[in-house]
């Protein structure tokens, strides 16, 4: 539900953008400049067109939808995390440029499940990291340079974030309970349920014989 509002917040702006005519790229994070700092905030809120917006939608609300059903305690600290970080990462260090867009985020998100699934090994967060990988398994590769009006830089700081944010909050999160059958309560030394102690009696009987056979 949460993942779905706050598309639903990204569409709105983008439209009262394109409606109204205004221009919300004055405050996207440009790199350097102490005008472009209030874009660390601001920038995954707005898109430069909406084939970007577009790409940005599905994979928010997917892996934001995994975030926080696997996640249910430290989602908000993880996300409260990455998006601060990863836009601090690209002021002090991307090209200059007007970086927008929540490409960041969402590739935080995705190193959020993968390095925690990793740490934790859980069924619970393999399974939901599996789900992700299966449908963005690509985002390990697009955090590296690839067409110049991509800001790689947003996917690689955000990726960092989440790394950072899963060593640090992933265990907030308490494993599923591992379901026991069973045949594990049975205790490891009892008797088998054929055999019983049969065996024992024959290895008494197997020495006994090789003793009179020796007296003889």
């Amino acid at each position: 539900m949460a993942a779905s509002l706050f598309i639903c917040l990204l569409w709105w702006i983008k439209l009262a953008e394109s409606f109204l005519g205004l221009d919300f790229g004055m405050v996207g994070v440009t790199p350097g400049q102490t005008s472009g700092l209030l874009g660390i905030l601001t920038a995954p809120l707005l898109h430069g067109s909406y084939a970007h917006i577009f790409s940005n939608t599905l994979p928010l609300l997917v892996l934001g939808t995994l975030l926080l059903f696997g996640y249910p305690r430290s989602w908000w600290l993880a996300l409260l995390f990455i998006w601060p970080l990863s836009g601090l990462g690209v002021w002090l260090f991307a090209r200059e440029a007007t970086h927008l867009g929540a490409s960041g985020l969402s590739h935080g998100i995705f190193f959020y499940l993968f390095v925690s699934s990793i740490l934790r090994r859980d069924k619970l967060s393999v399974a939901l990291m599996m789900i992700g990988f299966f449908l963005y398994g690509g985002m390990i590769m697009s955090i590296f340079p690839r067409e110049p009006e991509i800001s790689f830089e947003s996917h690689f700081f955000g990726a960092l974030a989440g790394v950072l944010a899963s060593l640090l909050f992933q265990h907030r999160d308490p494993k599923p309970e591992r379901q026991k059958y069973q045949w594990e309560d049975n205790n490891e030394e009892a008797e088998d349920p054929v055999i019983g102690d049969e065996w024992q009696l024959s290895r008494q009987a197997s020495e006994a014989n090789k003793g009179d056979q020796k007296a003889d």
